[in-house]
């Protein structure tokens, strides 16, 4: 009688079947969560039947697409629109998808040849970027904008003014950023997950970067946890279900995430005008608007709700918690000041990523006989821009001390293994 290996037994196939799978399963879980963040948002009411092409555009944002913003108001009229911001619930939700369909079929796998996990990938990519193709060139809608009554519907009506905006995906860079994207996806999946095979090449790396990325990982999870339950509370107990369900399936890590940098000390410089407003909490559109350039921090949120200050005490006792679990998953011969090196350099690269794609900005305008921006809900603008650099700089400094306090908590956990082994 013959008797299987383990490895047989273990490893599942990887070919073009199990790819389409991954891909499929990662897009519609994002088609769902887009879809449903959109109809709470009261997207479902559009006109011309675009609701399911702006479900795409969202999708096609999420992983890093270009969607360019197109106008039109005849001869005497134009109109001008640009859109930039990341969907993160719904990128988060591809990507935890697609990173579990990858990994699937490697499991209970200690070492992978190179050549293996390219090939693997490189199934995966080609079946995601057909399938991204298809969806960029679904992308597109124009819509009709009302002047309303009063002076302004009379000037369209008398000069026959129409103003229109529509969108349109820029379809080779939304190939090029999505494959970036998925390659990001693809590569942190392997690091992060313990049980993923890496190449001999490899393995030299794993007790210093698959620990403090796991760490860093676990951290962005658990804020949105912590948002999710916020969210949750704020709805039950102040009402807008619809409002905020919308940002937790669209834009909630763009939220907690963006406190998790203000916690840590940065300030983010921003504006809001006109009809744009940001969705939760009130109290960051009360610090943006109505001015040309107002900073976002600890200090400018304060005058507004010192309640803002737990901020920072989440920021630590979060950080905390990261230090230790990284300083545990790490080999026990590694010291506090490695641990400390090792979490500030995890936490500097992942707020630069936050400050990379938690950005946004928004402008829309109707000019007519060469007048600018009418104002009123015919013109807006939003922008939120990080200061990229002292982010960066005070995550370092955060990180080399919860690491290195982590690393000592770590120590007794060690020690007292060690103990009991003896």
């Amino acid at each position: 009688m013959s008797v299987r290996t383990v490895p047989d037994q273990a490893v599942a196939r990887h070919g073009w079947v199990q790819a389409l799978g991954a891909v499929l399963a990662g897009l519609a879980a994002m088609v769902l969560v887009a879809a449903l963040g959109l109809w709470a948002a009261g997207a479902a009411d559009l006109p011309d039947g675009a609701f399911p092409r702006v479900v795409v555009a969202t999708v096609v944002t999420a992983v890093g697409g270009s969607i360019e913003m197109t106008g039109n108001a005849g001869g005497l009229a134009d109109t001008e629109a640009d859109l930039t911001v990341l969907p993160l619930s719904v990128t988060l939700t591809g990507a935890l998808v697609i990173a579990r369909g990858f990994l699937r079929p490697l499991r209970h796998r200690a070492v992978a040849g190179g050549t293996e996990l390219a090939g693997w990938a490189g199934r995966v990519a080609v079946v995601w970027l057909l399938a991204l193709l298809g969806l960029a060139l679904a992308a597109r809608q124009t819509f009709t904008i009302s002047l309303g009554e009063g002076t302004l519907g009379d000037i369209g009506d008398l000069f026959g003014i129409e103003p229109e905006v529509g969108f349109a995906t820029d379809v080779p860079i939304t190939l090029l950023f999505g494959l970036l994207w998925l390659a990001g996806v693809l590569t942190l999946a392997v690091v992060v997950a313990r049980g993923a095979p890496l190449s001999g090449r490899l393995l030299r790396f794993q007790t210093s970067v698959r620990p403090a990325t796991y760490a860093m990982v676990v951290l962005l999870l658990a804020y949105v946890a912590v948002g999710i339950v916020v969210a949750l509370v704020v709805a039950a107990t102040r009402g807008h279900a619809a409002e905020t369900f919308a940002v937790i399936l669209l834009g909630l890590p763009n939220l907690v995430w963006l406190a998790l940098t203000i916690g840590l000390g940065a300030t983010w410089d921003g504006r809001v005008e006109g009809p744009f407003g940001l969705p939760m909490p009130h109290v960051l559109d009360e610090v943006l608007r109505g001015q040309d350039v107002a900073a976002l921090n600890l200090s400018s949120l304060a005058e507004q709700d010192g309640r803002v200050w737990w901020l920072v005490v989440v920021d630590a006792v979060l950080l905390l918690a990261a230090a230790f679990l990284m300083a545990v998953r790490s080999p026990a011969r590694m010291r506090a000041w490695q641990h400390a090196v090792h979490l500030a350099v995890a936490l500097a690269l992942t707020v630069l990523m936050i400050c990379l794609v938690a950005r946004i900005s928004a402008h829309y305008g109707l000019s007519v006989l060469g007048i600018g921006d009418l104002g009123g809900d015919l013109a807006g603008e939003l922008f939120l821009r990080p200061r990229v650099w002292t982010a960066v700089g005070l995550a370092l400094l955060w990180g080399l001390v919860a690491g290195f306090l982590g690393g000592l908590l770590a120590r007794q956990v060690h020690g007292g293994a060690g103990r009991r082994c003896g």
